[in-house]
């Protein structure tokens, strides 16, 4: 058998999300990283030697001259649509950053783009590739729990109380018309379907506590299942928890089924504990301690490969990623009207989680 050659790979963004994107294609085996593009050269130049690969160039256009076979997007969601056409005209396969082009509208005419041309288009979605929640599915098929009755996510990264709340980090949060759901709630809408499917309703109760932010910063989503199973977020970016580093799993979690609970901490910890017991048992994760969200980026990335060499559909293409977009907005539709809001997704984000 040949031996499979490295995918050739450009990097378009230079900021701080994607310095994650840089290490991670630099330590993966059959990747190489040939180019990082950014409108800033000097933020390129920085970003190459920091990774310590990747030739630093102004553009994709001149990162496709080099000869690439997957470009990875990770700049601001108005740049996407813009940049996904030029990445799937030169043939290549794209990753890209969420919010897909800011948005449901915006996503169905990347979606609309990259399949008329026949690209592969995957969206850096990564916390379902948090090894806590990989682990955690591996238990809910293996049967751990039995028939699972919910699951809930308690979000506390504590970053969101007064005036300067956001700025040393992301700064563009304290202008967002809409925070919690529209960017932080949707990874937890989307390991919420890659562990329990597709939902059949929603109910949501959103609010704002920081006056110095524009969008919301708390609150409550309901994800109904009509087999009588629930997926519940609990969001409050003011509140903190109990965790060495608040970053790592951002809150706590818990399935409960009729054979026991799976319990998430903050240090990324999974425990079981049976239904008639009262002590909880350890249950092995092997997380990265030194990576963002113990590695999910570079097992997201690996995926990305391994799908693109196999001819099939990673997990997160975009098409699948559609739903979580229409789960976004029948949220805000929920909030807004005060009532549970109907889902109807398999028509057209087939092929989902």
């Amino acid at each position: 058998m040949a031996e499979r050659q490295p995918t050739r790979i450009a990097c378009v963004g230079a900021g701080y999300f994607a310095a994650f994107h840089h290490a991670a294609w630099a330590a993966l085996d059959g990747a190489d990283l040939v180019a990082i593009a950014d409108r800033d050269i000097d933020r390129a130049r920085q970003a190459a030697e920091t990774a310590g690969a990747g030739q630093a160039v102004g553009s994709l256009a001149e990162a496709l001259a080099l000869g690439v076979d997957l470009v990875d997007i990770a700049t601001p969601p108005e740049t996407h649509l813009d940049l996904i056409d030029e990445a799937s005209a030169a043939g290549c396969a794209i990753i890209c950053q969420k919010p897909l082009c800011g948005g449901l509208a915006g996503a169905r005419r990347a979606v609309e783009i990259a399949e008329a041309r026949g690209t592969t288009l995957i969206v850096h979605e990564n916390f379902r590739f948090q090894p806590w929640w990989r682990q955690m599915k591996a238990e809910l098929d293996a049967g751990r729990l039995g028939a699972l009755y919910g699951l809930r996510f308690d979000l506390r990264p504590g970053d969101g109380q007064g005036p300067r709340a956001y700025l040393d980090r992301q700064p563009y949060f304290q202008t967002m018309p809409r925070l919690l759901v529209h960017e932080t709630a949707v990874h937890f809408i989307d390991t919420f379907r890659f562990l329990m499917g597709d939902p059949d309703w929603v109910m949501a109760d959103l609010r704002r506590l920081n006056p110095a932010i524009a969008g919301e910063d708390a609150g409550l989503i309901v994800l109904g299942y009509d087999d009588g199973r629930r997926a519940i977020f609990d969001g409050n970016r003011l509140a903190g928890f109990v965790a060495e580093n608040r970053r790592l799993t951002m809150g706590e979690g818990l399935a409960e089924g009729e054979l026991g609970s799976l319990r998430l901490s903050g240090d990324g910890a999974l425990a079981f504990r049976a239904h008639d017991s009262n002590a909880w048992q350890p249950v092995p994760v092997e997380i990265a301690p030194n990576e963002f969200g113990g590695g999910c980026v570079r097992t997201l990335q690996a995926h990305a490969l391994d799908a693109l060499a196999a001819g099939s559909l990673p997990e997160n293409h975009a098409r699948a990623y559609l739903a979580n977009l229409m789960i976004v907005e029948a949220v805000y539709e929920a909030n807004a009207r005060h009532t549970r809001v109907a889902l109807n997704m398999s028509s057209e984000a087939r092929d989902g989680a």
